[in-house]
């Protein structure tokens, strides 16, 4: 499979197949426009900037729940957390999605608001890619995203949700966070199978193509 991110918390995966699954579509946020199509979207949550559907081209299949999805040779599961530290009572749910495919496990941890409990950690499971907010203010900052990171224990990293030249978000830029990982990765794409995972977990800073 092969990963892009579009900004913010989109990454599109896309399959050997060609079929691409794409997280947490934005519209009008700074960034620029997606200009893609898809086969399956996840939404985390229905805050504006992660669920902007008529921003993606096709007719995709649409998962914004919790529970289990078998989508042909695709498995997805969406596991209920929270926006903030109180049990959603300030920014609401929050949903994290677990993506199978190809032999892969995908972890998009959405706009998580706290750190995983060890139940959460456990109905999560092995994670081959991780995306992790990272910014602070509305999810995790880069400490609590270190800590998420080393209960979780995935092979790749990806940063999402953190201050760019594109949005004038009050966050964190992902500096602090990539000082935890000495020889991170800088990629405007990133192709992972099975046989090409590394040892220890490899941060990727991914660009805009």
């Amino acid at each position: 499979m092969k990963i892009q991110w579009l900004g913010h918390s989109c990454f599109t995966i896309t399959l050997s197949d060609g079929r691409i699954i794409l997280t947490d579509p934005h519209e009008n946020l700074g960034y620029p426009s997606l200009n893609t199509c898809a086969d399956i979207i996840t939404l985390s949550h229905q805050h504006s900037d992660h669920n902007a559907i008529k921003a993606v081209a096709g007719s995709p299949e649409v998962v914004n729940d919790a529970g289990i999805y078998e989508l042909g040779m695709v498995k997805i599961i969406g596991i209920p957390s929270y926006h903030d530290e109180r049990k959603g009572a300030q920014r609401g749910p929050n949903l994290i999605f677990l993506i199978e495919a190809e032999g892969l496990r995908v972890c998009h941890l959405g706009d998580l608001g706290h750190e995983l409990d060890g139940v959460l950690v456990e109905k999560i499971g092995p994670v081959d890619v991780l995306m992790v907010p990272i910014g602070g203010f509305y999810t995790i900052d880069s400490e609590q995203a270190a800590k998420v990171v080393g209960r979780i224990g995935p092979s790749f990293v990806l940063p999402m949700h953190y201050k760019t030249d594109y949005i004038n978000f009050p966050i964190s830029g992902p500096d602090q966070f990539l000082s935890g990982y000495s020889g991170y990765l800088k990629k405007t794409e990133l192709e992972v199978s099975k046989d090409s995972l590394p040892a220890a977990p490899q941060a990727v800073l991914l660009s805009i193509k």
